[in-house]
């Protein structure tokens, strides 16, 4: 179990800190949810404590893998199917798998595929949203600024 003040990654959601334990009644239970402020965006998410290792939560990477994943992002391997449909589903998959490099390779791909061809609207979003589960982890595990790693990402392109 974590404590207020952690800080956590939700695989879609990005990474934040633990604000709080809330208490609430759903569905005529009461259960216990982490509150997680989410840096990018000011988003606040909470997430139920029971089964949170099943969504996905885990702890931040360190710093050394944070620059691991940055060197590594240049050099991923991307995937350019043709049919939009399967590559939207596809890369929802590594997205919700919570795998940084998954993660990773869904933004170089979009980033790549936007450059060459353009990207359509549901693909423009996945690109934001892999984006800022991306970088809001690199951001707190690294103390870069979001501009300066989304720079720096752009640049190996």
């Amino acid at each position: 179990m974590y404590a207020p003040g952690d800080v956590i990654v939700h695989p879609m959601h990005g990474a934040g800190r633990i604000e709080e334990i809330v208490e609430q009644k759903v569905a005529g239970e009461t259960r216990s949810y982490y509150v997680l402020q989410i840096p990018t965006g000011s988003v606040r998410v909470m997430v139920p404590v029971e089964g949170s290792a099943a969504i996905g939560i885990r702890p931040l990477i360190d710093r050394e893998t944070a620059y691991a994943v940055l060197d590594a992002f240049a050099e991923l391997p991307t995937e350019d199917d043709k049919n939009w449909n399967r590559r939207y589903r596809e890369n929802m998959l590594r997205l919700k798998s919570g795998d940084l490099y998954e993660v990773s390779r869904v933004v170089r791909g979009l980033m790549l595929r936007e450059r060459s061809h353009g990207l359509s609207t549901g693909e423009r979003k996945m690109l934001g949203t892999s984006r800022q589960i991306l970088l809001s982890e690199l951001e707190l595990a690294t103390g870069e600024s979001h501009d300066a790693l989304l720079a720096r990402l752009a640049g190996t392109l």
